[in-house]
């Protein structure tokens, strides 16, 4: 195998109540990714989009993976990864995820699949760790594996794949900017224990909602009373967009990551389209700009759409 292209999803982490531990993959947005194997050892980045992402292997998050799994293996060849993103960096959609799971994916199909899904994790966190300071797979292992996922582990890293509900995903990204570190760091250090029963709570019925196939139960679960109240503060309009979510019949959602992006699940396609018009509505109103997308859960993480 010398070439392959991919499709590379968005992705939804946290959902409401799992935060570092659950998230989705979605078909839309995502990220296109050409890989080349080069006769020699050197990282080539070539991103032909206007986000102005660094280059230079050591600095690029897709470039930061492959120079992992090119010393893990010490490997002869190099590769050269042409990226076009359509998850804006910053978002709150996994931009980074894509663009790490990505890398691993193509490489491993390059070196004819060597490496296992939890492996491929293991390497993508890598990228994690170089656009945020921690090294998370909430964003990743949806990715490559596709649905949702739990990640129960990340010492040793251990995945669950969940099901994949036939629910609808409407998702809003303002244009205002977040940063994950600097979500991250306005997070309280200490809860309260009954903060942490109920949150406990929240969990266990989402994964036994999502596993149930129970939307009342995931949209009576889908409730955050540790991170959501803190970080909402940093995203305009978040109460009206929630509320208004709920009224049109949306079963529950929140932030989408670290944010801006918010997102809400709805049993039916109408829902989801009007739930779009109304984000939009909303910030048209004050405007700020914004990107809006409607797409089903996305079962299959990472597309190969070409190998030659």
């Amino acid at each position: 195998m010398k070439k392959v292209k991919l499709k590379v999803p968005a992705t939804v982490a946290n959902l409401v109540c799992g935060f570092d531990i659950l998230g989705m993959a979605v078909y839309d947005p995502y990220d296109e990714m050409e890989f080349r194997l080069l006769e020699t050892p050197e990282i080539i980045i070539k991103h032909i989009d206007s986000f102005g992402l660094p280059e230079e292997a050591s600095k690029n998050v897709a470039g930061v993976v492959l120079l992992k799994i090119q010393e893990y293996f010490n490997l002869k060849n190099g590769f050269e990864v042409i990226i076009r993103k359509h998850i804006k960096p910053g978002s709150g959609l996994g931009s980074s995820a894509a663009s790490a799971a990505g890398a691993v994916f193509g490489a491993n199909i390059l070196l004819g699949n060597k490496l296992s899904k939890e492996e491929m994790v293991y390497f993508a966190m890598f990228g994690e760790e170089l656009a945020s300071g921690v090294r998370h797979a909430d964003n990743i292992a949806p990715c490559i594996y596709g649905g949702i996922t739990l990640v129960k582990s990340t010492n040793s890293i251990d995945i669950i794949p969940l099901n994949s509900p036939d629910l609808f995903v409407t998702a809003v990204h303002p244009q205002v900017e977040v940063k994950t570190s600097d979500a991250r760091q306005i997070l309280k250090k200490n809860i309260s224990l009954k903060s942490a029963v109920e949150q406990w709570g929240n969990i266990a019925g989402l994964v036994a909602g999502i596993q149930k196939n129970d939307y009342l139960l995931i949209g009576r679960s889908l409730n955050d009373v540790i991170i959501e109240p803190i970080r909402s503060i940093l995203i305009p309009k978040f109460d009206k967009i929630k509320a208004k979510s709920l009224q049109l019949g949306a079963l529950g959602g929140g932030i989408s990551g670290s944010g801006p992006s918010i997102f809400m699940l709805s049993e039916q396609k109408e829902t989801a389209e009007k739930t779009a018009q109304m984000m939009k509505s909303v910030y048209d109103e004050i405007e700020i700009e914004n990107l809006i997308y409607v797409s089903k859960i996305n079962p299959n993480g990472i597309q190969i759409v070409e190998e030659a």
